[in-house]
């Protein structure tokens, strides 16, 4: 009972607060973005565009990964406190780096990158006849997007129409339970290995963290690019890209299943594995 008292700081409300706005900062730029490129660029291009802006997206993550190891080197209270009074190490269990300084760095870097976008025009330009006829149909982008509309609009009005239409379109539908699966694959990916390195291989935060920074995160990048000039050469209709995605996401999860033979000895816990004596 000796070990045991309340939490005395209340900071990880305004932690909470704050991921809460990025997060509704975040939402509207995918399937508003990808929209905005699928009505103003010509069809051939926009492979090309949605895959750089994926491929954008993904060194975010890798740039978040160095960041955070650069920050995990400093102390904590790096500037409330006497570098040279630090007696440990980052190799230290007791070490606790300086994880606050991501969140204003990247929080200054995302304010800084949202100006441009207050200079975009309402609208462009249509380069064809072709898309006046793209965005007339009901295509799942539009759908996600008059979803994403009628979810933010005060009145809620039209707001079970809408979904209604957005899920009850089955490719779309189809395609929501396969990103599902594959992003719930690819977040415990990143969030375990780093922790799986320090505990197997004895590296410290900062080192883990930088190792999947540049290992993991650029060939996922890459690929994306890639498949966007796949699809401009080949010109894939639905279909086309409908067998590429099948057959790439095929050999990725047959490569993935390798990650079951790679694992070592579990550390001697005395207690857990072993017995005190």
């Amino acid at each position: 009972a000796g070990c045991e008292k309340e939490p005395s700081s209340y900071m990880w409300i305004y932690i909470l607060l704050g991921n809460m706005l990025r997060g509704i900062g975040e939402t509207p730029i995918t399937p508003l973005g990808i929209s905005y490129l699928d009505d103003f660029a010509k069809e051939e291009n926009v492979p090309v565009y949605v895959a750089c802006l994926h491929t954008i997206a993904m060194m975010g993550p890798m740039f978040g990964f160095l960041l955070g190891s650069l920050c995990a080197k400093l102390y904590v209270d790096i500037g409330f406190v006497d570098p040279g009074s630090i007696s440990i190490t980052p190799q230290d269990s007791r070490w606790v780096g300086a994880w606050w300084l991501g969140f204003l760095i990247g929080g200054a870097a995302s304010f800084l990158a949202a100006i441009p976008f207050c200079f975009l025009p309402k609208s462009l330009k249509k380069p064809g006849e072709a898309n006046k006829d793209k965005t007339s149909r009901y295509s799942p982008v539009i759908l996600l997007c008059i979803f994403q509309c009628r979810l933010i609009c005060p009145f809620l009005s039209d707001f079970y129409t809408s979904l209604k239409k957005v899920l009850g379109n089955r490719m779309y539908f189809t395609l929501l339970c396969c990103s599902l699966l594959q992003f719930s694959g690819f977040i415990g990916f990143l969030t375990y290995k780093p922790k799986y390195m320090e505990q197997q291989y004895g590296q410290s935060t900062s080192k883990s963290n930088f190792l999947i920074g540049m290992t993991s995160l650029p060939p996922v990048g890459l690929g994306m690019f890639l498949g966007g000039l796949i699809m401009k050469k080949y010109k894939m209709g639905i279909i086309g890209a409908t067998k590429f995605s099948f057959t790439m996401s095929f050999v990725s999860y047959a490569i993935s299943l390798l990650h079951l033979f790679v694992g070592c000895d579990n550390y001697v816990v005395a207690g857990m594995t072993v017995s005190y004596e």
